[in-house]
């Protein structure tokens, strides 16, 4: 099964400091038939105004998974942590028992990202988090994960969950194949740049792709993309 989620059907909501489109419901935002995709529970696609930003605010058993496209934001958070991560990279917090955090941007320009909440396996856990630059050229032409509970995953930042966050650049014409663990997971594509096909299903920029049922899926850029999946039990 592959279902095309158009950018212009998510749900929205311009706060002036802040554009967020919904892949799942959120907040105001409820869509009966888009609450989660199996243990994926939130993808917002966020622009944020320069010099704005989310003040401090609480989160318990989530695993949420920062991937900046452009610009860059600033976490601190009352475990004591402080950190830039930059259009690219990946920040990770798993707030476990209970985290409060803040999130800004503090650059000159607009920060845009997709946030990624995934429920863990188990409640509770002392809170984590944690920020890393990924190579650039490790992606070219292939999905590297980014953040991941799974086995074997070593480079890949850590979350409490059944579920692997993987982001490749393919260049037009070319074609990168993903095979899940079995074909009841639930994959989740969203393109940050450019045009993918997958199948007879075409999407472009910050379309949402839900994928399952597949042994192996095969991603055709038809423009050069930076693409990010969810591979969720």
């Amino acid at each position: 099964m592959i279902e095309l989620r158009p950018f212009e059907t998510l749900g929205n909501a311009n706060h002036g400091w802040l554009d967020a489109h919904h892949h799942f419901s959120f907040a105001h935002y409820h869509d009966p038939a888009r609450v989660h995709w199996g243990a994926l529970r939130v993808w917002n696609d966020d622009t944020i105004a320069p010099g704005t930003g989310f003040p401090t605010h609480p989160h318990s058993d989530m695993e949420i998974i920062t991937y900046v496209r452009k610009g860059a934001i600033t976490h601190r958070d009352s475990m004591g942590n402080e950190g830039r991560t930059e259009a690219g990279d990946v920040q990770v917090m798993s707030a476990g028992n209970g985290v409060r955090h803040s999130e800004f941007n503090l650059e000159s320009e607009d920060t845009t990202l997709f946030q990624i909440w995934i429920i863990p396996d188990e409640r509770g856990g002392e809170p984590s988090w944690g920020a890393r630059q990924f190579p650039k050229d490790s992606r070219n032409g292939a999905f590297v994960p980014l953040a991941s509970g799974v086995a074997n995953d070593n480079d890949a930042l850590k979350i409490r969950a059944d579920a692997r966050v993987l982001g490749a650049t393919i260049k037009a014409g070319e074609s990168v194949t993903y095979t899940p663990r079995s074909a009841d997971r639930h994959l989740y594509l969203v393109p940050a740049t450019g045009k993918v096909r997958i199948d007879s299903v075409e999407a472009k920029a910050r379309d949402g792709v839900a994928i399952t049922q597949l042994a192996e899926v095969t991603i055709t850029a038809l423009e050069d993309s930076e693409v990010v999946l969810v591979d969720a039990a």
